[in-house]
């Protein structure tokens, strides 16, 4: 790229076929890229969102309507629109659910300063309304969240169950969101008032076949193996449960080593060596009276042999995550030597069997005593629906774990986006300046929430904001939109409630994705490498085209994004 200097004379600046967007054309671009992204999961927000179905380049389906499951899946390359996938995917990390309300919200702010920009209101006032709007917001959803108690069931049910209304599983909501409080307060732990949730404690396993009603919550551990051998007893009761992280077989020595062996004695011996010291590991075991060998290495045929001899059930290649799961869960001791296997390093459950489950036999270990990690079994007709509850459990289990460790939350439908809206138009008038206007454009924006809900249920978008305003007004804070039955109702008493930390991360994540996109008034991008002519010598195989990013070759054409 050549550019002339004041003296005329062309200065080389970027490569041959990088390519610069600058100013207004630069925020235009960018902003379209981010519009199209919030257009795409728009009608997917709410319980009467739709779903998409997507297809990779392998041909596998996915159907969801999941925010970060569909902006990850579809693969999106403008390098603008890469943000609000970001935002999207640490939101869903962060909090669990609001996904899909994150990139519908940035997309409406982008908009709304797109506006100001054209009436010549600088970029850089515009981030700075945003920024004041966005702790004002954050005020205003404190000031109307309710507290609430942290292990209060009743609550926590609830608030599953709003997140399971706009998914494929809301029919059986309260089957699973039931699952799922019990699951959360099985795992948490209690440090002083505070409680604390690690989500990774919760194992969820899936199964196509019957039907969402037959998933059920195990007071224990599931293992997708089976048993070693078959020799062995496939249901033990009051087990013993020894965790054994070392190989039950003979290892081979690290330095190479031969051995000659000139007569048949000479092998027996050296094969009744090796039985020998298996016999001892297993015996080992037997001693501390342990009737269920959960090792995450190999055991050798020998060892099952005297183990199933021994009337043990023994299973192998465990992952280990898994093996710590089950120690929490048993309460038994991980063993790295078995010479320092002891009877108190046991772990106890009333029931280890194997259960065939469809076409594949899997160990149950359950029926432990306060278990502090536990399995989730979720069943469906066919293996897309089984994905898409898995999906909804997880936002289940994110979405009580916030209320169990931030227990403060608010009605949904709309009501506190609508209210904070109300709040910061009028506070906006105390603002000098322009940066007023971009705080008032910052509560249009938040009026999107409760528009697409509408807009979603086959409601008229302006009557029934008009008519939210109007109730809001009269001092009805909880007041928003009931999508399932197509109506402006009281979300608290329909049950309808979210944990604040959610709508506070979906505030901010979108408003700092905004002023980013917004701040950005000069795009360079790198020449996309042409690799070596075919036939050429001497370049990588597979390397010709990593010379820039992908998508941006042509970078006053990233309108289209996909």
């Amino acid at each position: 790229m050549r550019v002339a200097s004041q003296g005329n004379m062309p200065v080389v600046l970027l490569k041959d076929g990088a390519s610069e967007t600058k100013g207004r054309d630069a925020q235009k671009n960018n902003i379209q890229a981010a519009k199209i992204v919030a257009e795409i999961v728009h009608s997917s927000l709410g319980p009467r969102g739709m779903d998409k179905m997507l297809v990779d380049s392998l041909g596998d389906v996915t159907i969801t309507n999941d925010g970060a499951t569909i902006l990850k899946e579809i693969d999106v390359q403008h390098p603008a629109a890469k943000m609000l996938v970001e935002i999207s995917k640490t939101t869903d990390n962060e909090v669990g659910d609001g996904t899909t309300s994150v990139v519908v919200l940035a997309g409406a702010l982008l908009e709304n300063a797109e506006s100001l920009i054209s009436q010549d209101v600088h970029p850089t006032i515009i981030v700075d309304g945003y920024r004041k709007a966005t702790k004002k917001a954050k005020e205003c959803l404190l000031e109307i969240a309710e507290t609430v108690t942290a292990d209060d069931k009743a609550i926590l049910s609830k608030v599953a169950r709003t997140s399971m209304q706009t998914k494929l599983v809301r029919k059986d909501s309260d089957l699973l969101s039931d699952m799922v409080v019990s699951a959360v307060t099985s795992v948490a732990r209690k440090d002083g008032k505070r409680f604390a949730v690690d989500v990774d404690d919760i194992k969820v396993e899936k199964k196509a076949g019957g039907s969402v009603k037959d998933s059920s919550i195990i007071q224990g551990i599931v293992l997708d193996k089976e048993i070693v051998n078959n020799s062995m007893p496939e249901r033990i009761n009051n087990a013993k449960i020894a965790l054994i992280n070392s190989p039950l077989e003979i290892t081979k020595t690290e330095t190479d080593a031969k051995i000659n062996i000139s007569n048949p004695q000479q092998l027996r011996s050296f094969l009744n060596e090796e039985h020998r010291m298996l016999k001892g590991m297993v015996d080992t075991i037997l001693e501390t009276e342990a009737n269920v060998v959960l090792c995450q290495k190999g055991i050798d045929d020998m060892a099952q042999h005297y183990l199933a001899k021994a009337g043990v059930l023994a299973v192998r290649r465990i992952k280990e995550s898994d093996l710590a799961k089950l120690a929490r869960a048993t309460g038994a001791k991980i063993t790295t030597n078995l010479n320092d296997l002891r009877p108190k390093d046991l772990g106890t459950a009333e029931l280890v069997e194997q259960r065939k489950i469809e076409e594949d036999k899997w160990v149950f270990v359950e029926g432990c005593k306060q278990p502090k990690a536990v399995t989730l079994l979720l069943r469906g007709g066919s293996q897309r629906v089984v994905d898409e509850v898995e999906r909804s459990v997880h936002d289940a289990i994110m979405v009580v774990r916030d209320v169990m460790e931030e227990p403060t939350v608010v009605a949904g439908g709309g009501a506190p986006e609508t209210y904070v809206s109300t709040k910061i138009r009028t506070w906006a008038k105390s603002l000098v300046g322009r940066e007023q206007l971009a705080a008032e454009k910052f509560a249009d924006a938040l009026e999107v929430i409760p528009l697409t809900l509408a807009e979603n249920a086959g409601m008229d978008p302006i009557d029934t904001l008009t008519a939210l305003r109007s109730k809001q007004n009269k001092g009805e804070k909880w007041t928003g939109i009931d999508v399932m039955a197509a109506q402006i109702a009281d979300m608290k008493a329909s049950d309808i409630v979210e944990p604040l930390s959610v709508k506070n991360q979906v505030v901010s994540a979108a408003s700092e994705a905004a002023c980013m996109i917004l701040r950005i008034d000069d795009v360079v991008a790198a020449a996309k490498s042409a690799g070596p002519p075919p036939g050429a010598e001497g370049g990588m195989p597979g390397m010709g085209g990593m010379g820039g990013m992908p998508g941006m070759g042509g970078m006053p054409d990233m309108g289209g994004m996909m």
